[in-house]
């Protein structure tokens, strides 16, 4: 990818020729970003993924669309490194104005290059993790399956693709876990805690694939609806705080949907859940493995 005139395999210029003679699969969308927007998603990556990056032979992790400006990028790149210092992490964006942008940010094993759902890593090499966030968002429902094949194809066997919208932000967001076989495997809702009022305000950042689905009869609506009964039966709790209120929702809850995730994440303001439980019904995207990455 080497935004210096050095691929990441070593070879002079080698990964952004091989990233120029592609042409990148996607659209240009808005590309618009904060800092720490993704500060949600990154936390979980490095809490319920270290392990992953740890143990990779190559720890090579890609940030699809990061838009206009690399902050976010950069973010995930510090983020990352706290967990492995010799994680790699390599940009991809679809607007050459975009890359030339972000090329002054470059260093020592962060890279940014021209490239879309293809992910035109060099010859030989895969990704421990992917994230595309906002991205897919902007996109028919349809091109959804099709856009997670094409990046799953570029993961190493046990990684994980993350694909998901956030608030401007980042207040709100849920994402989907995904595995190299381009099945989902969990759901995340998070939320900061401050000013939260209901578990539905989330339908609002359902990743492309469910947002659609968020009506009477489709297994999503039926889960933010049970959260908000579980929220309103722990109203009483509202004057320990949030958090508390939280809890306790997300315990009820757990009675009778496959929450797979452990308390401690809980505490940061998210709960995820087993896809197979709010998959759309009748859709080719509602098959996948119960969640796989606890």
């Amino acid at each position: 990818m080497g935004t210096r005139g050095t691929s990441e395999s070593g070879t002079p210029g080698a990964g952004v020729r091989a990233a120029s003679r592609t042409r990148p699969s996607g659209v240009i969308t808005r590309g618009t970003t904060n800092a720490n927007r993704l500060r949600r998603v990154d936390r979980w990556l490095t809490g319920v993924h270290g392990g992953l990056l740890r143990d990779a032979a190559d720890p090579l992790v890609v940030d699809v669309g990061y838009g206009a400006s690399p902050v976010t990028t950069l973010e995930m790149f510090r983020r990352l490194r706290t967990v492995r210092a010799d994680v790699a992490v390599v940009g991809f964006e679809i607007d050459p104005e975009r890359v030339a942008a972000a090329l002054p940010h470059a260093e020592d094993g962060l890279r940014f290059a021209r490239g879309g759902f293809e992910v035109p890593l060099p010859v030989g090499r895969s990704a421990t993790a992917i994230r595309a966030f906002n991205v897919l968002r902007q996109y028919d429902e349809d091109a959804v399956p099709a856009a997670w094949a094409r990046m799953c194809a570029r993961l190493a066997p046990a990684g994980v693709l993350v694909e998901g919208t956030c608030d401007e932000l980042g207040r709100r967001a849920v994402w989907l876990g995904i595995g190299s076989d381009a099945r989902p495997r969990t759901v995340t809702f998070a939320t900061r805690l401050a000013g939260f009022e209901r578990p539905s305000e989330l339908a609002e950042r359902l990743p492309k694939a469910l947002i659609h689905r968020n009506v009477p009869g489709e297994p999503v609506h039926a889960f933010l609806a049970a959260f908000d009964r579980a929220w309103d039966l722990h109203a009483p709790l509202a004057a320990f705080g949030a958090r508390q209120r939280w809890l306790a929702a997300i315990e009820t809850l757990a009675r009778d949907w496959p929450v797979c995730d452990r308390p401690g994440r809980r505490r940061q303001g998210e709960v995820t859940v087993a896809w197979s439980a709010v998959a759309p019904r009748g859709a080719d995207i509602s098959i996948g493995a119960v969640d796989t990455f606890r």
